[in-house]
């Protein structure tokens, strides 16, 4: 495991957001477009290379997930992502990892 300082940590701007929509990205097997109301004016658009973990994407519509919103925008098979949502991954899975209780959107986690 690679450390980090804790100054290193502190630029992480992580927020709770609520996924309100989730699709497979045609032509891409392993990429999910989700939008996700940050509590900012409009979604963010976030593509997430999940899609063989969530044979039905629509299962995460409603989640509240931990959002990684200051990585610089990517463009990915054409579409732009505008942060990274985090998940619990180990050897055969990957889940969502949610507050206890639904908080605001844009929520700070530290």
């Amino acid at each position: 495991m690679t450390e980090i300082t804790f100054d290193e940590f502190k630029k992480a701007d992580i927020r709770i957001g609520t996924i309100l929509s989730a699709e497979k990205v045609h032509d891409a097997d392993k990429l999910i477009k989700l939008m996700i109301n940050l509590g900012e004016e409009n979604p963010r658009q976030i593509l997430s290379g999940i899609a063989i973990h969530y044979e039905d994407p629509s299962v995460l519509v409603g989640k509240q997930v931990p959002v990684l919103a200051n990585l610089p925008t990517r463009t990915i098979r054409g579409l732009e992502s505008h942060g990274m949502v985090l998940y619990a991954v180990g050897g055969d899975f990957l889940t969502t990892v949610e507050p206890e209780r639904e908080i605001p959107n844009g929520t700070s986690v530290q």
